[in-house]
């Protein structure tokens, strides 16, 4: 069976957010990061070589004679010690500009735990969490209208050209990384307001609809990363308003039309997997044809 042209795009990206585990990736060069026996992320090699550079903060443990792991040297105990610790560490990488990821700095600390319900081991800066392979928790918010004809609508955002990732591209309505000590939907309210001006009885009417997870790498890190996926039907009277900068333009599209986007360089390509699970749910793309 011969694949369309848009099918072949979407297996394309599909691939690409899962890159790390494709042949050729970094994964059998990198090492587990462990804390209390937990593994909670990956190290690539061009990072290990500046961890060795911090033996009172970082330890790299032999497990067998062609097998290591790195963790946090046993004298760090409390969630403030290993936060403090490590984030002197990410400072130094940004002040000597040894990853290019840290040009990017967030002022934003995210969890480092087991899982993400879990209690987290310590925080760290956002833009340094790929320098050590941790989980990064996202949610991502689709809004979309169905009028009185049945047919399917969505507002679509362009990022705006000074973000610091991905600018320009198109994107969810809403999206936004979780900082740690908040939840999903108090994460999804804040950034209603904040990059839609969507008033929080609303955005109250979100529907949670699952997760979508990957694991990419580029040349800023590894990104095991995963969204918890909202869905808002919105009135036919709503209009978005950009009011944090990090948005320059809204669309109202057809669905149609937000299909054949997300198998173009204009989107952001984990915004367009989002999109796709939406699509699949809805009844828009079959998962068996992909039609």
């Amino acid at each position: 069976m011969t694949s369309s042209p848009w099918s072949s795009n979407i297996l394309k990206l599909v691939q690409r957010l899962n890159n790390f585990h494709a042949a050729g990736s970094s994964k059998v060069h990198c090492k587990p990061f462990v804390v209390d026996g937990i593994t909670v992320g990956t190290i690539l090699p061009n990072v290990l070589t500046q961890i060795r550079k911090y033996p009172d903060i970082f330890a790299v443990i032999k497990t067998t004679d062609s097998d290591e792991h790195v963790t946090l040297v046993p004298s760090l105990l409390t969630f403030e010690e290993r936060t403090q610790k490590v984030n002197e560490v990410v400072q130094e990488f940004r002040k000597k500009d040894l990853f290019v990821t840290l040009r990017g700095w967030r002022d934003e600390m995210y969890a480092v735990g087991r899982s993400f319900s879990d209690r987290p081991f310590f925080m760290m800066e956002r833009s340094a969490a790929c320098l050590l392979g941790i989980t990064q928790y996202g949610v991502h918010l689709n809004g979309y209208h169905r009028d009185v004809n049945g047919m399917l609508f969505m507002w679509v955002a362009r990022r705006s050209l000074s973000k610091p990732t991905y600018p320009g591209k198109l994107d969810q309505l809403v999206a936004g990384g979780i900082p740690c000590g908040s939840n999903t939907r108090e994460t999804l309210i804040k950034e209603c307001a904040e990059e839609a001006l969507i008033a929080e009885s609303l955005a109250a009417n979100a529907k949670p609809v699952g997760t979508v997870s990957y694991v990419f790498e580029d040349e800023r890190g590894v990104f095991p990363e995963v969204q918890f996926v909202y869905d808002l039907e919105l009135p036919e009277s709503f209009t978005p308003k950009a009011s944090d900068g990090e948005v320059s333009d809204f669309y109202y599209w057809p669905i149609s039309k937000v299909k054949e986007m997300i198998a173009t360089n204009e989107y952001k390509f984990n915004s367009a997997l989002v999109v796709l699970d939406f699509l699949i749910r809805h009844g828009e793309v079959s998962p068996d044809t992909g039609k």
